[in-house]
């Protein structure tokens, strides 16, 4: 039996007819299945429907527990302790790391604490670390120049590394704005034309956004506060603007500014912003989609060219052995 099995797989007339079959299964499978999916789209929308729902649902149960998390936050007596013993305020700190928190979604002064004392004790942390590994563990025959220049580079690496988790933080919560920003201004449009004011509608779309983007539903809660609390209306946009950091948060928060200060209809503008911000979303995607061809250059030459040699000249390189 095995023998026949054996002898079917070196049949190439009959390797060519299994893959003859595949290949035509699959280009059937392919045609036929648009094709009686149609039938069920309501069924799936609605699913997905409900889906968000119940999402939705669960986000709002989870922001409203009965834990309350206050905005400013005291820091760690240890913490505060050593930052203002050692004065790391005057020698660690820097103008636009309290912005850089804000954006990060930390705010209050307990942030920029933990920042500076992060910032004086990673970098000692590491270099201890640098020093035991290469001066007692795996350096015995390591030259001098390259132990210190580790250990050098270990220091530097954790004088950096508290800035690039902060930039990574900046920019994870900026693209989970960036994507709810659009659909957030639809709501807001909708607010607005149905007669709500600017601080009535803020409140409805951040408690509407916050199952799909917890970041902008707290930063127009905020906006609402601002909006209620201070004097000056174009503060608040102002801030909004720049506890984001986007483009296209800024232009909708001038286009707010200027409405409230010549009076222009707020609507039209919104729906205009709208429609710019999604088309920035969907250049954003075709920018990425363009750049996976260069991307995927090198894994294919790495990853896919030597099995395609392996799989077409192996056979060949088999029967020239098994020959000699």
């Amino acid at each position: 039996m095995i023998d026949i099995l054996v002898a079917k797989l070196h049949d190439v007339r009959f390797m060519t007819m299994l893959l003859a079959f595949f290949a035509a299964s699959a280009t059937v499978y392919t045609l036929v299945m648009p094709l009686l999916a149609n039938g069920d789209l309501n069924k799936r929308m609605k699913a997905v429907a409900s889906e968000r729902e119940r999402l939705r649902q669960r986000e709002r149960e989870r922001l409203t527990k009965t834990e309350k998390v206050a905005l400013r936050q005291t820091p760690k007596q240890v913490v505060s302790r050593v930052v203002d013993d050692l004065n790391l305020t005057k020698w660690l700190a820097q103008e636009s790391a309290l912005e850089k928190l804000v954006m990060a979604g930390y705010r209050g002064h307990a942030p920029y604490v933990t920042f500076l004392f992060a910032r004086a004790v990673t970098p000692i942390v590491l270099l201890l670390g640098a020093i035991i590994y290469t001066f007692f563990i795996a350096g015995a025959n390591w030259s001098l120049t390259l132990k210190i220049g580790i250990c050098v580079g270990a220091a530097y690496a954790g004088l950096q590394a508290p800035m690039l988790f902060l930039k990574n933080a900046i920019s994870k919560r900026q693209l989970q704005i960036k994507r709810a920003f659009p659909d957030s201004l639809d709501l807001l449009l909708i607010c607005i034309e149905s007669g709500m004011s600017v601080e009535v509608a803020f409140r409805k779309v951040a408690n509407e956004i916050a199952g799909q983007s917890i970041a902008l539903s707290e930063e127009f809660a905020l906006t609402t506060a601002e909006l209620s609390y201070l004097q000056d209306r174009k503060s608040a946009y102002e801030n909004l603007a720049r506890r984001t950091g986007l483009e296209g948060v800024r232009s909708v928060c001038m286009a707010l500014q200027q409405s409230e200060r010549y009076g222009t209809p707020l609507g039209q503008s919104l729906r205009v912003m709208a429609q710019e911000n999604r088309d920035m979303r969907m250049n954003e995607a075709e920018k990425k989609a363009a750049a996976l061809p260069p991307k995927l250059t090198v894994p294919m030459i790495v990853f896919f060219l030597p099995c395609l040699f392996i799989v077409i000249l192996g056979p060949s390189y088999i029967k020239i052995a098994t020959m000699h």
